[in-house]
This record gives structure tokens, C-alpha cells and sequence, in this order.
């Protein structure tokens, strides 16, 4: 079997408008081939290249027959993967998740352990800001929400009433989970007190 044979195959049953990497392909020949059976796909609109090294399979909405753009956070979960890097969602994005507030990004930010930088997909820009360790913990769960939301509300911001309306929202496997990640002595006392009050009524 070709590498071009071997790549359709595996296409065939990848899903329409869903972001890959061309990495995915490496056992079926040299990235050399690869590229070059990739390429033709993309030419004969077999495949869709939406950013430097990632394809997909097009998709056209079934209302106005006009391909489907990828969608831009689909598109860098793929790079972050092919790259190994770790995504966190930014925190002002986790706050309004939690119902803190209703403040929304004017461009999608991230918190990754790559470097500071902006991808651009189509007319869609997507920011990446490097973070430390301690805030790309528990990446994209539940648990890592809450830790970015109470990291970015910080010291001052973080009372009773934010603590309980973010752990709330946890499981209590979550919750302890969430204690046993590194974080600010402050932030630690205070769901500790937190939790200490609720056991004394």
C-alpha cells in the first residue's frame, strides 16, 4: 500500500471539520512523502490545510452549502498536542465559566507552558501567554477552572463568598484534588478556614 493509500484510508474515517496534525501519519512513510501526499489531498480539496502542519477534512454547512471554517481553539488544541505543550484556560475566561463575572475576552488567550505568542487561523487570532507550572495544573478539567479562577482573582479578591461559590461546582473527589495542587500559602489558609467554618455549622 502507497503512503497516499494508507493516509486516504485513514482520513475516510477521521470526522469532517475536525483539526489533525500531519504528525498523526509518520508510520505510514518519510515526512517527506507525507508532506507531499498531504499536499495533493489539499490540492484535489480532499483535505483542508488550516494552519502550518494541520489538515482537516472539509465541511459544508448543510444550510447555505459553504465550507465550515475550523474552529480556531479546535485548530491550537491540535498544535499544543503535536508541540506537547500544556493548554490552561486564561482566567478571566475561568472566572466567567464559574459565574463570576460577565466579562468576556476580545481575543481568546490561553495559558500554555510554550512560549508567549499569537496564532492566527483564518481571519481568527488566538493569543498564548507561558505560564508557570503552578497554573497550568489540572489542564483542562474542573479542577484546573477553579485553581485558575481563584489564582486570577488573587488575595484580595478571594473571600468566603467566591470560595464557596467556586467549590461548589466541584465534586468532593474534585475538591480534594484541588487541595493537593500547589498554590499560595493565602489561598491554601483560605479554603482550609473555608472549609473549617462549614464543618462548625
Amino acid at each position: 500500500m502507497s503512503v497516499t493509500e494508507s493516509i486516504s484510508k485513514r482520513i475516510k474515517r477521521m470526522p469532517k471539520g475536525s483539526p489533525f496534525v500531519q504528525t498523526v501519519f509518520e508510520q505510514a512513510g518519510s515526512r517527506s512523502a507525507v508532506n507531499k501526499a498531504l499536499s495533493r489531498m489539499v490540492l484535489r480539496g480532499t483535505l483542508e490545510r488550516v494552519f502550518r502542519g494541520v489538515y482537516m477534512r472539509p465541511k459544508f454547512s448543510q444550510y447555505t452549502g459553504k465550507r465550515v471554517r475550523a474552529n480556531p481553539i479546535s485548530v491550537l488544541e491540535a498544535v499544543a498536542r503535536a508541540r506537547s505543550e500544556t493548554i490552561q484556560i486564561h482566567g478571566v475566561e475561568a472566572v466567567r465559566r464559574l459565574g463570576l463575572s460577565v466579562q468576556m475576552q476580545v481575543l481568546p488567550t490561553f495559558y500554555t507552558s510554550g512560549s508567549t505568542r499569537e496564532i492566527r487561523i483564518g481571519n481568527a487570532v488566538v493569543r498564548l501567554r507561558h505560564a508557570s507550572r503552578q497554573r497550568l495544573q489540572q489542564a483542562g478539567t474542573r479542577i484546573g477552572t477553579a485553581l485558575t479562577a481563584f489564582l486570577y482573582l488573587g488575595k484580595n479578591e478571594v473571600n468566603e463568598q467566591v470560595i464557596r461559590k467556586i467549590t461548589n461546582s466541584l465534586s468532593d473527589e474534585e475538591l480534594n484534588k484541588l487541595m493537593e495542587c500547589k498554590m499560595p500559602k493565602w489561598l491554601r489558609s483560605a479554603l482550609s478556614d473555608c472549609a473549617g467554618n462549614a464543618r462548625k455549622k
